[in-house]
This record gives C-alpha cells, structure tokens and sequence, in this order.
C-alpha cells in the first residue's frame, strides 16, 4: 500500500533509511523530535512510503516548493529514495516517485527535480525509467560543515 508517513512512524522511517547510505539510526533526541514535528507539519514536506505486510519497505521525500518564476509555479524536489535492501526490483521505489508525480501535479508544479550520489547505471536507468533526465540541468552540490 502506498501512502503518506504517520507520525507516529519515524522510528520505522529511521530504520528504512539505514539502506539509503545512514551508519546508524540517529538518537532520539530533543532536536530529532523537534525536527521530525515539524517535516509533520509541514504541508508541503511529503514522505512517501510503500507499505507491505505492516513494514516500510519503500520511501521517497517530496518536498513542493513556492516559486516565484514560471507563472509562480512551485516545483518538487526529490529526494532520499530508498528500498530496503530484501524488497529492491519489486517496484515498490516507483510507485513512491509516481506518487510524489501525483502530489507534484496536484500542486501544479511545473518541474521535479532529484538528486541522486549514486553513480551505478543501474540506479540512473531506474530514475531515467522513472522519467527523469540528466541532460536538462546541471546539478552542483557544496556540503556545509556542521557547528
């Protein structure tokens, strides 16, 4: 079943996310929570998940953002797409992106964007199936320090 996260599902979404490129489910802190409270209450911040015999086995981020260029047409970016590692060529990673397609519609974006680290031709021919392109735009990426 594809769907929307619960709130009350962040421990399940933390232990997904260990099959994206996370060391270790971060602690439950005051900020984690903090956080994590507000991506809930955040209307634009959508978390995609597949659900398949009471587990998340799949997720993707979808995040609309307002826009004041293209006839003041928000877009979507993408991002943390993730199947957990038994359930991976299954489908389950494409029915979250065409949901987040579906969510970015709805909010009459007129563009998604993804990023993805990865480099295997695997992993880019599955977002090419998925209907991105790499040859639109050029992405640059500067990582920031931590406090």
């Amino acid at each position: 079943m594809i769907r929307e996260i619960r709130p009350n599902e962040l421990n399940d979404l933390l232990e997904l996310y260990l099959h994206l490129h996370e060391d270790g489910v971060p602690p439950d802190t005051a900020h984690l929570r903090q956080t994590w409270e507000r991506i809930c209450a955040d209307s634009d911040h959508h978390i995609i998940v597949y659900e398949l015999d009471g587990r998340l086995v799949s997720s993707c981020v979808c995040v609309i953002i307002p826009n004041l260029t293209r006839n003041v047409r928000p877009y979507a970016f993408v991002e943390n797409v993730v199947t957990h590692a038994d359930h991976r060529g299954k489908g389950y990673a494409s029915a979250c992106l065409a949901c987040a397609r579906e969510i970015a519609r709805a909010e009459n974006c007129y563009k998604m964007m993804l990023l993805t680290g990865a480099k295997d031709n695997a992993t880019l021919r599955f977002y090419e199936n998925a209907g991105f392109n790499c040859t639109d735009k050029t992405a640059f990426i500067q990582w920031l320090e931590e406090d």
